[in-house]
């Protein structure tokens, strides 16, 4: 991400010496080369990517800026782009058609200084209930405060859903910066400066061809810039829509990215991915995440770097493995290369498969996230608590009335807003700590031309299919993971697939995880090394943390006993200074 933390001087409720203890933490995520500043009322760090890449630093005299993440301005990067921010930055009119990226941002300017991220404020800047500590580390976050709690909601929300929504995390009184917020920070304080974000305005009742070329175009403004930045470039290749899309975008701006693919032995992803790299001429390197071993006995000491290495609770849970993720982050960011991501390209589909019709925001959340039995959780979880919680924060992230029915295509902006920037976010957030990551789907830009799209365009991956063979009709041509290319319609098995999910009725949605867990016990594919003789030297296996908030005899699915075990070894890490 490279990273940033600051605190308050003064600040109560610390450690005794914050800024040490961030310095600390922020070398054992593997930082180097910190740069430390101070202004008056603030003391901060700043560290660039520990793999290479672009500048994220610039310092002009008195003023500065500092970027963890990605950031594009004026389509540039680096230095450029910095110039250009700290040039053009003024705290009450910033013009977002100028920025794109994934990021968190310092800058002080003419004696002020303010923080600020992302469009849907993707990249996660941690800060405490007062506005005293700011840190893109989780660990670091926590590591510099004396006392801190388990949020009820935050953290059932992590287990059940993989991952907190919102502004949430699984803390009480530690929150993430939302897109509706400046932060000015002042010689005693901070002072919030509210944002209003809206996409912007397209017409939603243009012609196919106008559709194509739209979306085209902005998808070539966002990724060429990084493709003339980067003479080394990761992209992933698949069976699917959203990786060919982005090798679609990648080679029409001029890159030759070098592909891989994840996938056991057998996957069809690994099948149809190297299929299209011997038709294309072109090597696709095949990594098999879950291939890597490691000896009970290294097993503690593994964890431990893992641990620190993905900042202490990555999506999934997922610090258990033999050392794969890891591995395979490293290779994608070798060198200061850029690793790009078709995270995200699920808004040019229907992808919660919901009726045509309005629903309320607590439709949706009963329907989508009510992935859980409550019978797993203590007395402490309150199920229709859990989702109105859920519910009022959806119709927030979309400025919509509380209790008000949700228009169809306005249920759209749900998938960008709330569950990628939740999910996506948290992997954008430790991935840039490496190097440079794009995700272009998740540009504002990008994403507001999508929003338009009917669902009739939407369904099996019609219109991205199209928009696939516009950009490059010979990888378009090459057959998916679908059992049809991508240069004519889709086939009868995908549009019958899609179709079974859209025509189950929402209270049927809302009880198929718990009909699967009474029919058998369910999983995942992230895995781990989850067997006793690895887990039982890492936590207790008693799971004294975790048993206040699950009942952790009754669970019967690895996917979730290995986010539990993660939130488990999260509470050890902290030992007294976690709070009951």
């Amino acid at each position: 991400m490279a990273g940033l933390f600051l605190h308050a001087q003064g600040a109560h409720g610390l450690v005794a010496d914050p800024h040490a203890a961030a310095t600390a933490q922020f070398t054992a995520l593997g930082f180097t080369h910190p740069h430390h500043f101070t202004f008056p009322g603030w003391h901060g760090l700043h560290v660039p990517y520990i793999l290479g890449g672009p500048d994220t630093l610039l310092v002009d005299g008195p003023d500065m800026v500092a970027v963890a993440g990605t950031l594009a301005f004026d389509g540039q990067l680096g230095q450029d782009a910095l110039r250009a921010l700290l040039t053009a930055f003024e705290p009450s009119r910033l013009d977002w058609s100028r920025l794109a990226g994934q990021f968190a941002v310092l800058i002080r300017k003419r004696g002020r200084s303010f923080l600020f991220t992302d469009w849907f404020g993707a990249f996660q800047l941690f800060h405490d209930e007062g506005g005293q500590v700011f840190s893109t580390s989780l660990l670091a976050a926590l590591d510099v405060q004396q006392r801190v709690r388990f949020s009820p909601q935050g953290l059932y929300e992590y287990a059940f859903n993989v991952t907190p929504i919102g502004d949430d995390t699984v803390f009480e009184g530690l929150r993430t910066l939302g897109p509706d917020r400046i932060v000015e920070l002042l010689p005693d304080g901070i002072r919030y400066h509210p944002v209003t974000r809206t996409l912007p305005g397209i017409d939603p009742a243009r012609a196919l061809p106008d559709r194509i070329a739209s979306a085209r175009a902005r998808l070539h403004a966002v990724v060429a810039p990084h493709v003339a930045a980067f003479d080394r470039i990761n992209s992933p290749l698949s069976g699917g829509l959203d990786s060919r899309l982005l090798l679609a975008a990648l080679r029409e701006a001029g890159a030759r990215p070098d592909l891989y693919v994840y996938g056991p032995p057998g996957s069809e992803d690994v099948a149809v991915a190297q299929a299209i790299g011997r038709a294309e001429g072109v090597p696709v390197a095949w990594i098999n995440k879950a291939d890597t071993h490691i000896a009970p006995d290294a097993f503690a000491d593994h964890v431990a770097r893992e641990f620190h290495v993905w900042d202490g609770l990555p999506n999934y849970g997922n610090i258990f493995d033999g050392g794969g993720n890891t591995a395979a982050a490293h290779a994608r960011h070798a060198n200061g290369a850029l690793a790009a991501s078709g995270g995200c390209g699920e808004i040019f589909r229907d992808f919660f498969y919901l009726p045509d019709r309005a629903m309320t925001a607590d439709a949706v959340a009963a329907t989508f996230f009510a992935r859980f039995l409550a019978t797993d959780a203590t007395a402490r979880f309150d199920p229709h608590a859990f989702l109105d919680r859920i519910a009022a924060k959806i119709a927030s992230a979309i400025g919509m009335p509380r209790h008000a029915r949700i228009p169809r295509d306005r249920i759209e902006h749900i998938y960008p807003a709330v569950r990628c920037r939740a999910l996506f976010g948290r992997e954008i957030s430790t991935e840039a700590r490496f190097g440079a990551y794009l995700m272009p789907f998740l540009d504002h830009g990008v994403v507001a031309d999508a929003m338009t799209l009917p669902l009739g365009l939407k369904r099996a991956g019609r219109f991205e299919a199209q928009l696939i063979a516009a950009i490059d009709p010979g990888l378009a041509a090459h057959p998916s993971a679908y059992g049809h290319d991508f240069s004519g319609p889709p086939s009868t098995r995908h549009r019958f697939s899609e179709w079974q999910s859209r025509i189950r009725p929402p209270w049927l949605r809302r009880q198929s995880y718990a009909l699967r867990r009474r029919l058998a016990a369910q999983g995942d594919e992230h895995g781990g090394l989850l067997a006793p003789e690895y887990m039982h030297r890492v936590i207790d296996p008693d799971f004294p943390v975790m048993r206040r908030w699950f009942e952790m005899d009754r669970v019967a699915d690895s996917g979730l006993w290995r986010r539990l075990a993660c939130l488990e070894y999260l509470g050890q890490w902290l030992g007294s200074r976690l709070a009951e």
